[in-house]
């Protein structure tokens, strides 16, 4: 079976070749939004459900529907544009849950939904406040009534890895019998061991009944730093889809990165005789979109996407990366859709130039924000020597995220020093009307968010405020993440500026612009529901 292929059943999964398939299931687009900050809008999660369909992912969990109005609508508006992957909803074991999947994926050329339910003996107690029996039962209702609805049912045993081995196969057996194509056992908070994983999935599939007949599934999350390592155990074990999230993002620590996932598998495939589907030169660009679309910066020294994956700062890793390249590179930097060098951008350089640099980075932008980021750009060009690859990403970021924000920085002056105190003047648009206030504060930063505040009234708690340089020099931009909290609602944006305190100034407003939009979108939810 060639890496593109698209298996659609246990026997086509197992692969007729050396190299068994392993479909990459993402959930991005669900377990990754949960992660608080990282709220998408419907045009950020149609854009990452395309790219991940484009890259060549399997299956594709588009959300929960029933968690809300907006999400049931992504994961509806994903299902009629799939081209290629599967696309699930998730639910409850909650019969209603299922039917509202069942609806929004009804028009996906090929829809799954996930039903789950804890089978861990402290879920059941303090969570369900079931007895096993009742959630056997649970099981087997639920399952048959997802099947009834799609071809494709995935069952999933939250807490598996808590879960003692004989019940857990108990519950395995049931879904099966009930219709369940795909079983997941995931490791819902991070507590296994690969050896334990491992030998989890090979106990359950040799002792239930008919496992053949389904398709098994990890799901790992990184609490002790073991999500990848767990994941490919997991493999080992005999399971043949693994579930993941670009950039690793989701509750807690997070998931399994996919890119990290499909770069091992690739990379050593002299001890992992697997294969993907994964387009791998898609992984770089596919990190960048959902870090523009979840304002969740991705760290430097992240593995496959970070900034510094291909750097080498070392004499000693210089010398051998210039006599071969192998010496301390073990994929190419092309691999995985990164340039091995970077074109220097300038005040000189035009339209075409710019537009190419974008394809380059894998940045796609319609005719006005191109203008407008292309106008930011020159200005930027105007203040810096050299404007790089960073530099630019971090434009089209905030063009991203400013497109339509009610308020909008108009000019901001800061009067700073060893004798206090600070003050800012700030004049900001707001729905088409421009007001100014000036704050005191203790410290330039302090007056800064003193001002905004006066501006815009708010009860928003600052959670975080990070500063960092997006390129070197002394002219470097700067990037600042702010993220925002008001009672359960949390969300994250950012800013960049050569001047850190306009970076600031931007950042905070775009926060501000983010969680008026959450509650515009909380409030027609309440209306509709009344």
């Amino acid at each position: 079976m060639t890496d593109t292929a698209k298996p659609t059943s246990p026997e086509s999964a197992k692969g007729t070749s050396s190299k068994d398939r392993v479909l990459i299931f993402d959930t991005t687009l669900r377990d990754g939004e949960q992660c608080p900050g990282a709220t998408m809008t419907l045009d950020e999660k149609l854009a990452v459900a395309e790219l991940l369909d484009a890259m060549g992912v399997d299956i594709i969990e588009a959300g929960f529907p029933i968690a809300s109005n907006g999400d049931f609508e992504a994961v509806a508006e994903i299902a009629r544009r799939s081209k290629r992957a599967v696309i699930a909803g998730l639910a409850r074991a909650i019969p209603a849950d299922i039917a509202r999947a069942g609806e929004a994926v009804r028009q996906a050329p090929r829809g799954r939904i996930h039903t789950f339910v804890s089978t861990s003996p402290i879920h059941l107690a303090h969570q369900m406040r079931k007895t096993e029996d009742e959630v056997v039962e649970i099981i087997a209702r639920t399952v048959a009534q997802a099947r009834d609805l799609v071809e494709d049912v995935e069952w999933s045993a939250m807490d598996a890895t808590r879960t003692p081995i004989d019940y857990l196969c108990r519950c395995v057996e049931t879904a099966i019998r009930a219709g369940a194509t795909t079983i997941n056992l995931p490791d819902t908070v991070g507590y296994a061991t690969p050896s334990e994983y491992r030998a989890m999935f090979e106990a359950v599939r040799e002792r239930v009944p008919d496992s053949d007949k389904a398709i098994f599934s990890v799901h790992c999350h990184d609490d002790l730093g073991l999500a990848i390592a767990n994941s490919l155990a997991g493999v080992e074990g005999g399971a043949r889809q693994v579930e993941c999230t670009v950039n690793g993002i989701g509750e807690r620590a997070g998931n399994a990165a996919l890119e990290e996932i499909v770069m091992a598998i690739r990379t050593r495939a002299d001890v992992l005789p697997y294969a993907t589907g994964i387009e791998t030169q898609m992984l770089t660009r596919a990190s960048k979109l959902v870090s523009h679309a979840t304002n969740f910066p991705v760290q430097f020294n992240k593995a496959i996407v970070g900034r510094n994956a291909f750097s080498h700062e070392s004499g000693i890793h210089q010398d051998g990366m210039l006599k071969h390249a192998e010496t301390y590179e073990i994929m190419t930097p092309e691999s995985v859709g990164v340039a091995k060098t970077s074109l220097v951008m300038g005040k000189h350089s035009g339209r075409a130039a710019f537009r190419t640099k974008l394809t380059e980075l894998g940045l796609t932008l319609a005719d006005n924000q191109f203008q407008d980021v292309f106008d930011r750009f020159k200005a930027l060009a105007d203040r810096k020597k050299h404007v790089y690859d960073e530099d630019i990403e971090a434009l089209v970021d905030e063009n991203l995220a400013t497109s339509r924000d009610r308020i909008r920085l108009v000019s901001l002056s800061v009067i700073a020093g060893t004798h206090g105190p600070q003050r800012a003047t700030m004049k900001i648009d707001m729905d088409g009307r421009t007001r100014t206030e000036e704050a005191d504060g203790n410290g330039p930063v302090d007056a800064v968010f003193n001002a905004i505040h006066a501006l815009v009234p708010h009860e928003a708690a600052l959670e975080l405020y990070q500063v960092h340089a997006v390129t070197e020099g002394t002219d470097a931009q700067a990037e600042v993440s702010v993220r925002l909290k008001v009672g359960e609602r949390s969300v994250t944006a950012r800013g960049a500026d050569p001047d850190t305190l306009v970076a600031s100034a931007k950042a905070y407003l775009s926060a501000l612009n983010k969680l008026s939009a959450q509650a515009v979108r909380l409030h027609a939810q309440h209306v509709a529901a009344e």
